[in-house]
């Protein structure tokens, strides 16, 4: 079975977890080891986040004189290689040497007049506390948000619309190799009036990257791994209850974060309401039991109504 999963920024640097190359890599072994039975039986492609890491970037990017930082495009693909490449690295170290794995830095379309661009919402990089990031906004020209008890900057995340990529992903994919692409979202790229690409600064959300790209490549299941264990109803309140199954009509009935959570059901019930197929959303060290129906919320049209966890 084709099997596409998205790897969370939470679930590969843990919140308020220092952003050090060692504490990377130490996240990313665990999150290959929960990987690697899956990659032995199945065809699998792997997406990631990378709110923290271009965040990171874009603030050593901005130290120098403003007419050296770099793009968001550009870190945008910076951080996809850096990501895949510890990814890639760790899952080959537990894998047979015959099964594979390729890094492909992923080129996706945005349209240019998406309202996302005069209306940035996407989270990136580190945490602050109020007062922080108002000054950094005022120094920087940032947007801000609040995201649970802290402040993150927020920039544009226009929805994906094509992968460039598809055709080698595929090729890859029917060789028996792991890939790990559309990482962050993939590279945000716009058409000139002549048909070439450029970058646009943005970071497109990597769920609904990743469910654009399960949909293309026809996954029979589409996972979306984080740091909690099912969605949950009422999430911040005494009341909150997690689901275990639901259709996407259902789901769709409750409110969820649009920070965090709202996006992976929104992009698994586009994805099982396009295909057929399920989607799974919780905790990356129960990814294998997901798949198995086992663990975390599954959303699927085979379910009726809205299943809840005892």
């Amino acid at each position: 079975m084709r099997v596409v999963i998205a790897l969370g920024g939470n679930a590969l640097l843990r919140r308020n977890e220092t952003l050090t190359a060692d504490n990377q890599r130490h996240n990313v072994k665990i999150a290959a080891r929960a990987l690697a039975p899956i990659a032995l039986e199945h065809e699998l492609v792997i997406t990631h986040g990378n709110g923290p890491q271009v965040g990171l970037l874009a603030l050593q990017s901005a130290i120098g004189r403003p007419e050296q930082a770099y793009p968001l495009d550009i870190l945008d693909a910076e951080s996809e290689g850096m990501i895949g490449y510890l990814i890639e690295q760790e899952l080959e170290n537990l894998l047979p040497p015959e099964r594979r794995c390729a890094t492909l830095l992923t080129q996706i379309e945005v349209d240019a007049d998406d309202p996302a661009f005069e209306h940035p919402a996407k989270p990136i990089g580190p945490v602050y506390l109020e007062m922080e990031a108002r000054k950094l906004a005022h120094e920087k020209g940032w947007s801000i948000a609040q995201d649970g008890e802290h402040f993150r900057r927020v920039v544009a995340s226009p929805k994906p619309q094509r992968i460039f990529e598809l055709s080698v992903i595929q090729l890859l994919v029917e060789q028996g190799i792991v890939v790990i692409c559309a990482g962050g979202g993939g590279i945000p790229v716009v058409r000139r009036t002549d048909g070439s690409l450029v970058g646009v600064e943005g970071v497109i959300d990597k769920d609904f990257a990743s469910a654009l790209l399960a949909r293309e490549l026809q996954a029979g299941v589409f996972l979306m791994l984080t740091d909690v264990d099912a969605v949950y109803r009422d999430w911040y309140s005494p009341d909150a209850r997690a689901i275990r199954r639901a259709p996407p009509q259902a789901i769709r009935s409750f409110d969820f974060a649009p920070g965090s959570m709202g996006p992976k059901v929104e992009a698994a019930c586009e994805f099982v309401e396009q295909t057929g197929a399920m989607a799974g959303i919780g905790r990356l060290d129960e990814a294998l039991a997901i798949l198995r129906g086992e663990a975390g919320t599954l959303i699927t049209l085979a379910t009726a109504d809205i299943e809840w966890r005892d």
